[in-house]
């Protein structure tokens, strides 16, 4: 009788030992789909820094470090099997996403795919993932559709529009209460795509909601995604007499924006966009002082360091690759290659359906966002997603609002362009 148990112990031992060392020599491949090419590529490619930082905190060894999967190199459960992401690129371009994304199911064996930044290629790449069965987590796309679609296999770290159109008349409210700003009047700025046009949406659906604050849309201006001369657009804008803007931009048109507001003198009391280009940290530096009080959400900046030790741990390793600080949707984005690692980890395994199970059901650790964790609800969307609102002044983003994870004082209206 020992003796049988003996056996069937060491036989469970040895078992035990083969898997293990499967997955330690397996390499599990993870899809990352990112605008490497094309008006978006500058942005893309630093996504595709904080991925592979990801990757390095994962496969490496930091025992220092409050992150999952820090302290151990390898996914712990799998026997420390590396995580390897494949980035392919979709230059802005839907097509091409969708085709990529099955491409990496169809020839790289993928077990997941993340992506894609813009909207407009996350539907549609998502789309082939949920075909094929695979868990798809976007970081930083923020149409609130892509979790209207009743999708089984997609989740999303970051805000969606909904949630930052509310956030934005919030703000807003704070302003007029905290500091008489006298804001009533918006102009929503916004291109002429997936993103664009639901945030727009959504922008409307809460100026209704808040008119009895005393605000309302005066203006609603789109552009093409192709836009290489706004004057018609501003020129719309500037007979609007908006008190605020709210725009629904990449950082080429953001920037392109504001330098034609400067020329035809277009001064409103507070500028507000959606995830996107004024969070690029390339936005000062093409802008310099012209940058200057305009806001946004932002679920990480440089002046909350201090505050977030994991987010700073996570730019200093990011930093000597992009030259600048880690920005909101890059680490949103961060945030989808170590969720979907932590999730493989969780599940034990890398068939699809544990994964899903995994995602569907577990709170993640995420030390290095404002709420310090992830959790999907039933349409995908992570609903412990939460941004502050930041404005740059003297050339940083300073967190303004809400107080309690305020790093300055909001600054309730623009100085005159010659005065700054």
């Amino acid at each position: 009788m020992k003796r049988a148990l003996l056996v069937a112990l060491i036989a469970c031992l040895l078992t035990f030992m083969l898997v293990g060392n499967l997955f330690a020599a397996q390499v599990i491949k993870i899809g990352a789909i990112l605008p490497l090419s094309g008006s978006a590529a500058a942005t893309g490619i630093k996504l595709k820094y904080a991925i592979e930082v990801a990757q390095q905190i994962i496969n490496e060894q930091f025992p220092n470090s409050d992150l999952p999967l820090a302290k151990t190199s390898g996914l712990p459960n799998l026997g420390g099997a590396k995580v390897e992401f494949v980035f392919a690129d979709h230059q802005a371009n839907p097509e091409i996403a969708k085709s990529e994304a099955e491409r990496l199911i169809q020839n790289e064996k993928v077990v997941a795919l993340i992506g894609c930044y813009h909207s407009s290629a996350t539907k549609p790449a998502s789309q082939e993932a949920e075909r094929f069965g695979i868990p798809f987590i976007a970081g930083s796309s923020s149409s609130a559709a892509l979790t209207e679609r009743g999708l089984k296999w997609f989740f999303r770290i970051a805000p969606n529009d909904d949630m930052e159109s509310e956030f934005f008349f919030k703000y807003m409210k704070y302003l007029n209460e905290t500091f008489n700003a006298g804001i009533k009047r918006i102009a929503v700025v916004y291109i002429d795509n997936e993103y664009g046009v639901h945030a727009a949406e959504m922008a409307a659906k809460w100026a209704k909601e808040y008119a009895k604050d005393g605000f309302e849309i005066v203006a609603q201006v789109k552009y093409p995604a192709a836009v290489s001369n706004v004057d018609t657009e501003v020129q719309r804008i500037k007979a609007a007499r908006p008190d605020a803007l709210f725009h629904a931009s990449y950082i080429a048109d953001t920037t392109l924006l504001v330098k034609k507001y400067k020329e035809l003198n277009v001064l409103p009391k507070v500028s507000l966009s959606y995830c996107g280009g004024y969070q690029d940290p390339q936005f000062v530096i093409n802008l310099g002082k012209d940058a200057e009080y305009f806001a946004g959400p932002n679920a990480i900046t440089s002046a909350l360091f201090a505050k977030i030790p994991s987010a700073k741990f996570i730019n200093d390793l990011y930093f000597p690759k992009s030259k600048v600080d880690i920005d909101g949707p890059t680490i949103e984005d961060f945030a989808s290659a170590m969720v979907i690692a932590d999730a493989i980890n969780q599940a034990k395994s890398t068939d699809p359906a544990a994964i899903q199970k995994v995602l569907k059901e577990v709170s993640f650790s995420a030390p290095y966002f404002v709420l310090g964790k992830i959790k999907f609800n039933a349409s995908g969307q992570n609903e412990l997603s939460a941004s502050v609102i930041t404005q740059v002044q003297n050339g940083k983003y300073e967190s303004v609002w809400p107080i309690e994870a305020s790093t300055a004082k909001a600054i309730p209206a623009f100085a005159p362009w010659n005065q700054r």
